[in-house]
């Protein structure tokens, strides 16, 4: 056998092993975006409720105030929250997050801010950490399946930097980049401003079905400033569960792309393999009948 049919045959295994793997992975990341669903739609109710309650409370009581609800005048600073993973082979999408932050500070430079970084999951840790780039807080060991826990503490973290006066470290503004989860097929990288907290009209319901009321204890001010808390962290954490299931789809469609350009250079090693051996078997046929021919020639001579 010659060298280069022995070469593309340990290719030819060596592609097929990979294709293997990268199978594995896309079976594994698509069972596990039915359970981020599952697990993102579960907290959809609490979410809906909390929302309610917040704004019936404003809407009723609108003398009441609250800081997380109120622009500051100084908004120099602008912390932002980049939500990426923990592992990689998912295409482009903390590539997509990470540039898309770059972005978002030039601008946020140019209007004369100075952005804040806080950085969710390994690889964006990691990227920022070898850039030399300062972060004002970090967490990561959750982006598959992320928990309230985590969500929480990023959520008090950036309550604090917004609570806190600009010239002793606060921001004026707290922003999100994360990827929204829309379908097996289509993920939205989106960026959301989160603080201050904007108030939005909501749809009246339509006549004849009952309208929610709500009673407020021990008062209304007590009441919003501990709905305000959970407010925050569970839309944080509703982003992050987001940001999983895009974390799993973007997995799963870079290894089912993976798989299929596996296939294809088997595919295509194996038709140069054929040709290699098809070479070989001409070379060897050519000289059999050329030592038939010299030993006929001899033989006449003779």
């Amino acid at each position: 056998m010659g060298a280069e049919l022995r070469r593309l045959r340990v290719r030819i295994r060596s592609v097929k092993s990979t294709a293997k793997i990268t199978r594995a992975q896309e079976m594994i990341a698509a069972s596990k975006i039915s359970k981020a669903q599952a697990r993102q739609a579960a907290s959809e109710p609490y979410a809906r409720h909390i929302t309610r309650a917040v704004t019936a409370l404003i809407s009723h009581h609108v003398s009441e105030r609250h800081p997380l609800l109120d622009r500051k005048t100084d908004a120099s600073r602008v912390a932002i929250l980049l939500v990426t993973s923990d592992r990689g082979f998912c295409g482009g999408y903390n590539a997509n997050i990470l540039r898309h932050g770059q972005q978002l500070a030039r601008a946020l430079r140019d209007q004369g801010r100075e952005p804040v970084f806080y950085v969710t999951g390994r690889r964006g840790v990691d990227n920022y950490l070898f850039n030399d780039r300062p972060m004002a807080g970090q967490w990561s060991g959750q982006s598959g399946e992320p928990g309230y826990g985590q969500a929480a503490e990023i959520g008090e973290a950036l309550m604090r930097a917004f609570l806190a006066e600009t010239a002793e470290g606060g921001v004026g503004e707290v922003h999100v980049v994360y990827t929204r989860f829309q379908s097996m097929l289509s993920q939205e990288l989106t960026v959301r401003r989160i603080l201050p907290l904007e108030i939005e009209d909501v749809e009246v319901p339509p006549e004849g079905e009952p309208v929610s009321t709500f009673d407020f204890e021990p008062s209304s001010g007590e009441v919003l400033d501990d709905l305000m808390g959970q407010y925050i962290r569970g839309r944080i954490w509703n982003m992050l569960l987001e940001a999983a299931a895009s974390e799993h789809a973007a997995r799963r469609r870079a290894m089912m792309s993976a798989t299929d350009n596996a296939n294809d250079l088997v595919t295509k090693l194996t038709r140069q393999a054929n040709e290699a051996r098809q070479a070989e078997v001409t070379n060897e046929l050519n000289e059999i009948v050329g030592g038939a021919n010299a030993l006929a020639d001899s033989v006449k001579t003779d």
